[in-house]
């Protein structure tokens, strides 16, 4: 396919593009039709059951992608009349585009530029998700070393943060943290919150920073106090996690956060090398 062709047809998807209210973008059906190379709308309806098939099968919800609309046009004399269209997400269009003609040549390129631009919008979300869990994980560092650093001043003894922390994550997963390395493959050397989910990350941050406002407000000054604190409060997360369906002890681990973080850092510094390209 020409260069030119692709840039036309680039331009021309983009620019039938709309925006709802919310700021969510979609395509009119109507508009699609001609510009995947369909003349007649009765053929193009029939592409159109078939994406709503494999979005079903897919287990996304059908009405949140095609949103049946009307659509005044002119039939001379000043008359118009209501003819049936469209909203269509971007997934939407490229599940079309995926059940269209491959001999149209609009099909064909839409197939590449729906299936490039979904690939983007994923890995966007996952990098997005990613840095959530990164800045998740640096927080509950620093909330515990704050509550490391109180638990020293009131209690004067250096080993009691690790055996209150460690009473904390009994009382969250229901096992210990050993049990808890077992079961998520923790090497021994590593922090079990390096391997944990975002919930699980915000979870133990907010049960310590309750922690660490009462020691302080209640001048807990002694190990027994501030675990018995830092236990009913991790207890009291778990109960309103179990509440809402979800059991800490059986979500499955991440990718090691040392990981997540030299790769985020190694594509940040990938993107700063390429914007300095162009601009050179």
């Amino acid at each position: 396919m020409q260069k030119e062709l692709i840039q036309s047809l680039t331009a021309n998807f983009e620019s039938y593009a709309q925006k709802t209210e919310n700021g969510v973008e979609f395509w009119l059906a109507r508009d699609l039709q001609h510009l995947l190379g369909y003349t007649k709308w009765d053929n193009f309806v029939s592409v159109i059951l078939k994406a709503k098939t494999a979005c079903e099968i897919s287990e996304n919800n059908v009405f949140d992608h095609f949103a049946d609309v009307g659509k005044m046009v002119s039939i001379g004399s000043g008359a118009e009349k209501e003819i049936s269209d469209m909203m269509l997400t971007r997934y939407a269009c490229y599940l079309i585009a995926q059940n269209g003609d491959p001999r149209k040549e609009e099909i064909a390129f839409a197939q590449t530029y729906f299936a490039i631009q979904t690939r983007k919008l994923e890995i966007i979300e996952q990098r997005l998700l990613e840095s959530e869990r990164l800045s998740a994980r640096k927080k509950l560092a620093e909330t515990e070393k704050e509550l490391s650093s109180v638990i020293f001043e009131q209690t004067g003894g250096e080993k009691n943060f690790a055996l209150i922390r460690s009473k904390g994550d009994n009382a969250l997963f229901a096992h210990n943290t050993q049990q808890m390395k077992g079961k998520w493959k923790v090497p021994g050397n590593r922090a079990l919150a390096d391997f944990a989910p975002t919930i699980i990350l915000k979870a133990k941050d907010f049960a310590t920073e309750i922690t660490i406002f009462n020691a302080k407000e209640n001048n807990m000054t002694s190990e027994r106090e501030i675990s018995r604190e830092h236990i009913t409060n991790n207890t009291t997360v778990r109960k309103a996690l179990l509440e809402r369906g979800i059991r800490p002890e059986n979500l499955p681990p991440e990718d090691d956060i040392k990981k997540v973080e030299r790769k985020l850092a190694s594509e940040q510094k990938k993107s700063l090398k390429d914007a300095q390209k162009l601009n050179d």
